[in-house]
């Protein structure tokens, strides 16, 4: 397969990345990639001996995990050709933002991040195929309560791709919210009968007379469709294999015998209670902090706090220089 030699530039930020990540303790250096890079390289590069030894006084670079993601198949055969870690992401149109979430969201449940720790994220921000940026990202900050046990556990109840797909479109939701507004909402996934039986219409349903094909969450139009149908109020009601049955249903579960954080609304009640009533995994978003969490049996099982929430990617690319610049 044909490579993209590595840039000055990329080769610069791969060595700036080395250094930050030495620096600051990370043990991960996460690259989001566009094109097939030479990964032997680029992680030769970032692994390699520094003039100062200074800069490795956390870590050593040897040590240092390089993990590509990537929704390209060519970058992903590449990857796996090099023999690097890769985390594969949904092909689809998607902000850096939710990207780089959705690669810790599977990095950790890979088993390739570490829910506590520190990474780097490599991407690019301005320009689609170069990589210009880097982050350093807390991992305790963002997935707080999120372990690789408590994804087992979910999975045991609904289908992990199921959930992911549920829960990367909560957390962007809830880190970009609609039109420029925070928006708050709420997910019930799996036990679907039951759930229907325990909630009534609180407004007409939208997803009512469609086929199931054109109802599933893995159907980006559906995902669209969500985003914007989460201003009503309600939840949305979706099946284990992804097939959504309803929107904006009130919930009807008793909220007897639980206990939550002080300062969680009506919302967050209604998850807990149907979670617990029910066999089915509520995911409710915040309409003020953007945060998002998991509900199973009543407790809250995992939290993910917005990555940056009303950061505007796309305004980066598309506002026009100050006049007087």
């Amino acid at each position: 397969m044909k490579r993209v030699p590595i840039s000055p530039q990329f080769d610069g930020l791969l060595k700036a990345a080395r250094q930050i990540a030495a620096r600051n303790g990370a043990e991960c250096i996460l690259i989001l990639a566009e094109v097939p890079y030479d990964f032997k390289e680029v992680a030769d590069v970032i692994r390699q001996a520094a003039p100062n030894p200074l800069d490795f006084a956390e870590c050593d670079p040897a040590d240092l995990k390089v993990v590509v993601a990537s929704d390209k198949p060519d970058v992903q055969r590449a990857v796996r050709e090099d023999e690097v870690d890769l985390i594969p992401l949904l092909h689809e149109p998607q902000t850096r933002q939710v990207q780089i979430s959705q690669a810790i969201i599977d990095g950790v449940a890979d088993e390739l991040l570490r829910s506590g720790s520190r990474i780097v994220a490599l991407y690019a921000a301005f320009e689609r195929d170069l990589i210009d940026s880097i982050s350093l990202i807390g991992l305790q900050e963002h997935l707080a309560k999120l372990t690789v046990r408590d994804l087992r556990r979910l999975k045991t109840k609904v289908p992990l791709e199921t959930l992911r797909l549920v829960v990367d479109e909560a957390i962007e939701i809830g880190g970009e919210g609609r039109e420029g507004k925070p928006v708050g909402t709420m997910f019930v996934v799996g036990d679907h009968r039951r759930v229907l039986k325990m909630s009534h219409e609180g407004v007409f349903d939208p997803f009512k007379g469609y086929k199931q094909t054109e109802r599933n969450i893995r159907n980006p139009r559906v995902r669209e469709a969500i985003k914007e149908l989460a201003q009503i109020d309600g939840a949305f009601i979706i099946a284990a294999d992804g097939v959504v049955h309803s929107a904006g249903r009130i919930l009807d579960a008793p909220a007897e015998g639980l206990t939550l954080s002080s300062g969680l609304g009506a919302r967050h009640w209604a998850a807990a209670a149907i979670s617990k009533a029910t066999d089915a995994i509520s995911v409710a978003v915040s309409e003020s902090t953007g945060t998002v969490r998991i509900f199973q049996d009543g407790y809250v099982v995992l939290r993910i706090e917005p990555m940056g929430r009303g950061m505007k990617w796309s305004d980066w690319e598309t506002l026009p220089p100050d006049d007087g610049a």
